[in-house]
């Protein structure tokens, strides 16, 4: 597909949002300029990706040329090159169009990740502690920052179930896929026949909220305080720090004990419960896509069985897309972007498919 005249469309609307950056008043409304500006930066990366994009063509058309060419050294080089620039301008073909789709409005935002342990036992306790470790190891590589919001730790070393914040460029747009149900077959240490377990965890992948998103009225809010349970020494035995906070409308109930303040239990639950209204309104607009695309992406329910990690295999498959990798502890360590680019390059045909009137446009 020929991505140049979308692309001039976008550089037109570039320059009038450049406009309206160095309008006078434009700081007047922090929601409506916090919105130009995130469309702005968006802008202004398409167009260096869309630059980049065109010089990695550039390059390799050059290179097919000399590959070609009567002289044997400089053919040889050009073939080497050849492998690296095909494998860069695809990348960057991904990029472009990505940046060209119909913008999901959560898609920049940070996360607030859940994970539970399920069915198994001590066994899916340390799965979702496993699962913790994954996401934590993949958003450092990534130059994301993870903040543990809450935890319940099992008896094992696991977790029953451990909330976390993950902040960074695009966060949701790369864990959304996440959401679902996780599951693992392999034979646990406790295990003396050497049978093979199942245990399952949930994830759940809520875009962070911001304030102007979510409405929280006092008056919908029964917060209680009481004392942190697990270990903690003398102040979490005599101290009320814990905090428990119901949202009556929703039914929603949120506690956090992590901090030793109550004052800062409080915003933490508030995080937490303002991430999980948001995702209920993100829910009710998600009825609207198309069949297709729930049935790739799932409608992240935690009954929805999205992945299964089979160690004695030493494999992961993805069951949304029918997809497999053979590097089971090196995904476990956090490398997992095989599997999320090629859900997110199904999901991004799906897209293009559902937006091919706009673009013929």
């Amino acid at each position: 597909m020929d991505f140049a005249p979308l692309v001039e469309k976008r550089r037109e609307h570039f320059a009038s949002l450049e406009e309206r950056l160095a309008a006078p008043g434009f700081y007047d409304d922090p929601q409506v300029a916090s919105e130009v500006m995130r469309e702005h930066a968006r802008g202004k990366r398409l167009l260096e990706q869309w630059a980049d994009f065109e010089d990695v063509r550039r390059q390799l058309e050059e290179n097919r040329e000399l590959a070609r060419g009567e002289e044997e050294e400089l053919a040889a080089m050009a073939e080497e090159e050849i492998p690296f620039l095909e494998k860069r301008f695809a990348q960057l073909e991904m990029e472009v169009q990505y940046a060209l789709l119909p913008r999901d409005p959560a898609e920049d935002r940070d996360a607030i990740v859940e994970i539970r342990a399920g069915a198994g036992g001590d066994e899916a306790s340390l799965f979702a502690g496993e699962l913790h470790r994954m996401y934590a190891r993949y958003g450092e590589n990534r130059g994301w920052k993870v903040e543990l919001l809450e935890k319940s730790p099992s008896e094992v070393g696991g977790f029953k179930e451990v909330v976390f914040r993950v902040a960074g460029e695009d966060v949701f747009r790369f864990l959304k896929y996440e959401s679902g149900v996780h599951r693992v077959q392999r034979v646990p240490a406790t295990e003396t026949q050497g049978r093979i377990h199942t245990s399952t965890a949930s994830v759940a992948v809520l875009p962070e909220a911001e304030e102007v998103d979510v409405e929280i009225k006092p008056d919908d809010l029964r917060i209680e305080v009481c004392r942190a349970g697990g270990a903690g020494g003398q102040h979490v035995n005599r101290t009320e720090s814990a905090v428990q906070v119901f949202h009556e409308p929703s039914g929603i109930m949120v506690r956090c004990e992590q901090e030793r303040s109550q004052i800062q239990n409080r915003e933490r639950a508030l995080k937490i419960l303002r991430a999980k209204l948001f995702e209920a309104k993100q829910r009710e607009e998600a009825e609207k896509y198309s069949a297709h695309r729930k049935a790739l992406i799932g409608s992240g329910d935690r009954s929805e069985k999205v992945r299964t990690y089979n160690f004695p295999q030493g494999r992961v498959t993805d069951h949304r897309i029918g997809k497999t990798v053979h590097h089971i502890e090196a995904f476990v360590g956090g490398e997992i972007d095989d599997l999320i680019q090629a859900l997110q390059a199904e999901d991004m045909q799906a897209r293009m498919e559902e937006a091919a009137a706009t673009f013929v446009a």
